[in-house]
């Protein structure tokens, strides 16, 4: 008898010991490269990616590829064409039920409107200097732009295809998200600030984002309002409560952080930075992440999309030369930018 207790205490202990070692090293996310797509060579040659627009629905992604945006069918990873014609483009706006896409054109301070169907140029809105993120509020019906040399955000009415108000955002501001509920939240990386704003055209409040510097990258958890914010200096991502801005938690991640995606069927967060890495975490609770795994990408793979019906992730990048010049930058070679898509 006194052995067989001993057997099952040592038996139970192992299971325990299990247990700890699994909550400290959570499972790898699955995640792989599973395909390579080249873009070509954009009109004027210039090597420069920006944000990533997944529609779900029609199953397209919208790339952003210097003087164009790419369009690739998001379930054979195939070119299905191009909007050529612009500067420098940026980020990409869907409103659904009016058939209409929204194109932030940067160096040509405009926004593009084109027709979801033919993809065809409809029509261009006069916006403001470095016209970068943008995103549709279906709330208030409205479009943002956020012009960070501006310092300012162009709020669009999308029927009318006009301004209808230049918001000061009091600094730079950068990736925004909405709540579905009225409420846009947005980066600001010149305060170091989230800024909040609601479908009344007014900054409702400011939160600091405490323990990261100069955020950028955004997203949303809308179910447990929870926010996710990522700055560049210091490196850190910080979730933060959507409702009060009280800082709940801080993680480290890699240099040049640009885009966050939340996936709320799995609960994984995924950071993607300029330094070859994308860091997935996942939401155990509202008050808690964990570090999941950090994906080894390629460098400049910083700006990233979800499809949420197959939950693959797409990031866009070209190759780069060394590091040349009084700043060390790497220059991008012309003709090189490729889409990574990482899946199960």
């Amino acid at each position: 008898m006194k052995v067989c207790r001993m057997c099952r205490l040592a038996v139970c202990s192992f299971f325990v010991l299990c247990a700890v070692v699994a909550l400290a090293s959570p499972p790898a996310s699955g995640y792989h490269l599973i395909k390579k797509v080249p873009l070509g060579k954009a009109p004027g040659g210039a090597e420069y990616f920006d944000y990533i627009t997944v529609d779900a629905d029609a199953r397209r992604v919208y790339v952003s590829h210097g003087s164009q945006i790419n369009i690739l069918d998001a379930d054979t990873f195939s070119v299905i064409g191009a909007i050529s014609g612009l500067k420098r483009s940026h980020g990409v706006a869907l409103v659904t039920e009016l058939g209409k896409g929204f194109i932030t054109d940067g160096d040509a301070a405009s926004v593009v409107v084109f027709d979801m169907k033919s993809l065809k140029k409809t029509g261009e809105i006069k916006s403001s200097l470095d016209t970068d993120a943008i995103v549709y509020d279906p709330v208030s019906k409205l479009i943002f732009t956020f012009n960070g040399d501006s310092k300012n955000s162009s709020v669009i009415d999308p029927v009318k295809q006009t301004v209808v108000k230049a918001m000061d955002m009091g600094g730079s501001p950068e990736q925004p998200a909405v709540d579905g509920k009225g409420t846009l939240y947005d980066n600001n990386a010149e305060t170091n600030e989230v800024v909040v704003d609601t479908n009344s055209l007014t900054i409702k409040a400011r939160w600091k984002v405490t323990s990261a510097g100069e955020p950028v990258a955004m997203a949303l958890d809308p179910e447990h309002r929870r926010l996710f914010s990522t700055g560049r200096a210091p490196t850190m991502l910080v979730m933060m409560d959507a409702d009060s801005g009280q800082v709940l938690q801080s993680l480290p991640v890699s240099d040049g952080a640009d885009s966050n995606v939340f996936d709320p069927a799995s609960g994984m967060l995924f950071t993607s930075t300029r330094a070859s890495k994308v860091h997935v975490f996942h939401e155990d609770s509202a008050d808690k992440l964990s570090q999941v795994e950090t994906i080894d990408t390629e460098y400049g793979a910083k700006t990233m999309a979800l499809d949420p019906k197959t939950h693959n992730v797409f990031l866009s990048t070209s190759d780069f030369g060394p590091a040349a010049g009084p700043k060390g930058r790497r220059p991008a070679v012309s003709g090189t930018a490729h889409l990574l898509i990482y899946g199960h």
